[in-house]
């Protein structure tokens, strides 16, 4: 014996979960790489195979791509019609995205919308990273992981990486914004702050204002007005250096607003702020008006598989109100939901920037085991974990068969394992063991979003009317076709077949657009069949049918008959 302590030897059958949760937890690094690999996992399944979504989405891609077109990158136009609802913010990310495709060589890269999406899946994945950073005001390490994991995994968040809009930035500069104004009240004693926050913070005001304007205002002003109430003093909010920050933020945002006030003639503010912003103030803008508690309601599918435990934890926010970082994520919540609530217009994801205090709020109730089996009726209430996913397994399987004739196949295994994650997270719970119960929940997310997003759109032909329509005017054999569509005006259509598509209004308009000779084709809807066939009887001409497109369109929650009619080719 040589007296040396023999060491142990680590084998996997003596390193668990809990080791390896240890491990990850001692690196912030290590931990914001699972963060990104959850995220990738949740967000990218059918990036790119879902097509353009009416109708915001394809307004805003196709406007971007107008900015190419024209060289034009103060201007925002959807096809001849002003486009001055947003600042200009995420339509040069979107123009920038596709510009680097296209310098990279990828083909079409002007109508894959993919692209243009891709500022969208970096502001999700920068709400999650946020979050994550915004939670270490809060409370340690695994607290403010567990808080991001609950934002990744949200519903919401998901559909909005995809889609090639303002809100999955908003999200990350408002959640920016907050976790900079949290460190500013939460370390008030202090006096100073980190310049990493302070650049943070400015950063994310900037850029939320230049891509919606004044919303992530209200986000910082009301949760400040509220805390400075509380204290009697607006002094804390001397640490983030405001003057500095102000003028910063102008040099950023204000030559673009002067450029657009120039170029318009005024008119830009006009129609943002007049029409756009108190529109939805007044009265309810078209098909999206919802009476007061709607978010409410929404929120349990929207913020799903967290928001049945956040409910559980209201009444924690209630009892430890006075406690300072309960009464920032309060601040920070209710004020701005309140005027969401009140304000006519309405739709899901506006209330999405609010959602990192949300996770916030709720983890902090796990954390002091509030959250659990034994509050009232907690056990029956969060069988709303599992009903999301065997919800939207059956949901689909109808909907495909309903339209398709057929049932989603490839989907169904990946639903299937959702659902069982999402009882076995149920099962955890009634165990009372709430960590567990949120890992499988996150596993269920996972598999949701395979299975929905990445297998089951793919099986819902009939919901792709726009790309099937695009597929046939790309087939004709001639280059470089007119097209004009009766009667289907969805945006996507703009999007995919070109910045010239006619909108037309009659079967005498269709008939005529014909009439010009060269190679063309009309995408007409079956409600206006009888009047274009007169029209063409009238003029002795005899299109070809190329084919009929049968769909569901659901924007205007209809099947759609569309006959393709083609000359010249």
């Amino acid at each position: 014996m040589d007296g040396s302590v023999a060491q142990p030897r680590l084998s996997l059958r003596h390193f668990s979960v809990a080791q390896l949760a240890n491990a990850v937890e001692r690196s912030h690094a290590r931990l914001c790489l699972v963060l990104v690999l959850l995220s990738l996992v949740c967000f990218l399944p059918g990036f790119s195979s879902l097509q353009p979504m009416d109708r915001d989405e394809p307004r805003y891609a196709q406007a971007s791509k107008q900015m190419l077109e024209a060289g034009d990158f103060v201007d925002i136009r959807f096809q001849d019609e002003a486009r001055h609802k947003k600042p200009v913010g995420i339509y040069w990310m979107q123009s920038a995205a596709v510009a680097a495709g296209e310098a990279v060589g990828i083909p079409e890269a002007s109508t894959t919308i993919a692209l243009y999406r891709l500022p969208s899946l970096a502001g999700a994945i920068a709400t999650v990273l946020l979050t994550y950073w915004a939670g270490l005001a809060f409370f340690g390490r695994r607290g403010a992981f567990l808080s991001a994991a609950l934002m990744a995994t949200s519903i919401i968040l998901m559909v909005e990486a995809r889609l090639a809009k303002t809100d999955a930035m908003l999200a990350a500069c408002s959640v920016a914004v907050m976790g900079g104004l949290a460190r500013a009240y939460l370390s008030r004693g202090a006096g100073v702050l980190p310049r990493r926050a302070l650049l943070i913070f400015w950063a994310g005001l900037a850029l939320g204002i230049l891509i919606k304007g004044p919303l992530i205002l209200m986000f910082a002003g009301l949760t400040a007005a509220v805390l400075s109430y509380k204290e009697r003093s607006a002094r804390w909010l001397l640490t983030l250096r405001p003057w500095l920050g102000l003028a910063l933020t102008l040099m950023v945002v204000l030559p673009w607003f002067v450029a657009i006030a120039i170029k318009s003639g005024g008119a830009f503010y006009s129609a943002s702020v007049g029409h756009d912003m108190l529109g939805k103030v007044g009265t309810a803008q078209k098909y999206h008006w919802a009476p007061p508690g709607f978010y409410l309601l929404s929120f349990f599918a929207t913020f799903w598989p967290g928001a049945i435990l956040a409910a559980i934890a209201v009444p924690f926010a209630w009892i430890y109100r006075r406690e300072e970082p309960v009464a920032f994520a309060l601040a920070w919540i209710v004020p701005s939901w309140i005027v969401f609530e009140a304000v006519p217009t309405k739709l899901p994801h506006y209330t999405m920037p609010l959602f990192p205090a949300v996770t916030i709020l709720t983890v902090m109730a796990i954390s002091r085991h509030f959250v659990g089996p034994h509050r009232l009726a907690a056990k029956p209430a969060t069988i709303l974990i599992p009903f999301i996913p065997v919800g939207l397994t059956v949901g689909l399987s109808a909907v495909a068969w309903s339209f398709d004739g057929m049932l989603p196949y490839r989907a169904l295994p990946v639903l299937v394992a959702s659902s069982l994650a999402a009882l076995y997270a149920w099962r955890l719970f009634l165990k009372n063991r709430i960590v567990p119960c949120l890992v499988a929940s996150f596993a269920s997310a996972a598999c949701l979003s395979i299975g929905v997003f990445g297998l089951a759109q793919l099986d819902l032909r009939s919901l792709k009317i726009s790309p099937r329509l695009a597929e046939v005017a790309r087939n004709l054999t001639c280059d470089n076709p007119r097209v004009a569509t009766l009667g289907y005006r969805e945006p996507s259509l703009v999007f995919l077949t070109g910045t010239g598509l006619e909108m037309l209004e009659t079967g005498q308009e269709a008939s005529a657009f014909l009439s010009r000779g060269g190679c063309r084709v009309v995408f007409v809807d079956s409600r206006f069949d009888a009047d274009f066939r007169a029209e063409n009887a009238r003029l002795g001409l005899a299109p070809a049918l190329s084919t009929r497109v049968h769909g569901f369109n659901i924007n205007s929650g209809r099947r759609v008959d569309i006959g393709a009619y083609a000359t010249g080719f």
